[in-house]
Parts: structure tokens; sequence; C-alpha cells
């Protein structure tokens, strides 16, 4: 069983997280609300949401807990020749362009919108709303690739101090998640933060550069990298 959580209350310590003997690993709570206060609550202690439409929402703690550190951060030979192409375009004010926290809301649906190999994904109303709040307030930003005048890739994600917790991310064409992607860790990198939550242990992510790494360990990092300060500019930086 876990605890249901009224608004108010706070949450259990993730030590008493589900294990997956319990055929649930890392769930934690259910209840509560999704206002920027407890999505902050949550974010500080390493807890995050994640429910599908018509569920409860639940709230998670996994241990492994899967990180990027911005320094190994893999970028394939052809990526980053692609890089370097789109590099040269901004430089020139060319078709392709990145900007961070033009269109939030825009990424998140695009994020959400269903996926040549399966349904949409858990992006519902209530999490739209949630973190459309959560980003009003400075906490929450997107990363995003511009072909054109269209927006074609993106990513979106928290950041605390100096941790950031990437979410979700989305590709219109070829290698424009992954665009978007390399020019948040660079950004990020440059700004003195070291680890990205990716949350969930995924193939695509591990090509990335991510591991697990266990749980007390992220909440070690993450414990300091939230008491620093946020970072008060949000503006691409060049890759070369």
């Amino acid at each position: 069983m876990i605890p249901w959580l009224e608004v108010d209350a706070p949450f259990p310590d993730v030590a008493q997280a589900l294990t997956e003997n319990d055929g649930a690993a890392g769930l934690l709570a259910a209840g509560a609300d999704l206002s920027p206060e407890r999505l902050l609550q949550a974010y500080r202690h390493g807890i995050f949401p994640w429910f599908s439409e018509g569920q409860p929402i639940l709230w998670w703690s996994t241990d492994p807990r899967m990180v990027l550190m911005t320094d190994r951060f893999h970028i394939s030979d052809s990526l980053k020749k692609t890089l370097r192409k789109v590099e040269r375009s901004r430089a020139a004010a060319g078709e392709w362009e990145i900007r961070f926290d033009s269109a939030f809301e825009e990424v998140m649906r695009a994020c959400a919108a269903p996926r040549v190999d399966g349904p949409g994904t858990w992006i519902s109303e209530e999490i739209i709303a949630g973190y459309g709040a959560l980003h009003r307030q400075g906490y929450a930003h997107s990363t995003e690739a511009w072909l054109n005048g269209q927006l074609v890739g993106g990513a979106y994600g928290v950041c605390i101090g100096r941790m950031f917790y990437g979410e979700s991310m989305f590709a219109r064409v070829s290698d424009a998640s992954k665009i978007a992607l390399a020019y948040l860790v660079h950004f990020l990198k440059t700004n003195g933060v070291a680890m990205i939550d990716c949350q969930q242990e995924t193939g695509h992510l591990a090509s990335l550069g991510a591991t697990p790494i266990p749980r007390a360990r992220f909440l070690a990092h993450l414990r300091q990298a939230v008491a620093q300060p946020g970072i008060a500019c949000w503006k691409p930086i060049a890759l070369f």
C-alpha cells in the first residue's frame, strides 16, 4: 500500500517507495495536486509525478535513477556534423534557429502528441496546466529547434538551483530533438549544472550518455545542487 496525500500533506520519505518485488518500483504516493508549490517540493526531494489519463496523480522516486552528466553527453559523428551545420546557419541568420522559452506550451503539446510507434504520452491537460504555472514562475523551461520559422523539435524540464530535471522531448524532422538537447546540455554545463535527471531508464537515453546511479547518490548530489542560486539568464550559447 502507498499513502494517499491530501493537498497539504507532506511527502513520505523516499525510502518508503515500492520496490521491484512490489510490482511498481519507485511508486511512493498518490493524490495531492500539481500546484507549483507541490511540484517544487517534489523535485527538491527527488520525487516526480507520472500517471496516465484517468488515474490519480502518482508520485515516484526510482532507484536506481537514470541521470545524464553534462560532461558525458554523447554526440555521434553524424550528429556533430549536423550541429555544425545548424551553428553555421544560426550565425548567418539562416534557416535554423535555437530558442529557449519562446513556445513552452507548444513544446509540451508536441511532446504529448501521438507518436508514429504508439499513442500519446502521459502528458495530460492537467500536466500541461501544472508545468505551465511552473514555467510562469521561472522554474520550467523549454529548448526549441526552429527550421524556416517552424518548431520542429524541442524538450522541456524543470530547473531548481543548479539541478535540471528533464521531462520529455519531441522531433518533427530527423535529429531535431537531439539538436535541441545538445544546446540545452551545453547551456547547462556552461552554467554549472553537472547532472540532468532523466528519471526513467531507456535505451535511447543510454545512447546519449545517460546512466543509472543509486538513488542515494542522486539525492546527495540533488541536495547540494538545489541549494545553489538559480540561472538568471536563459539564452542559447554557441556550441563551437
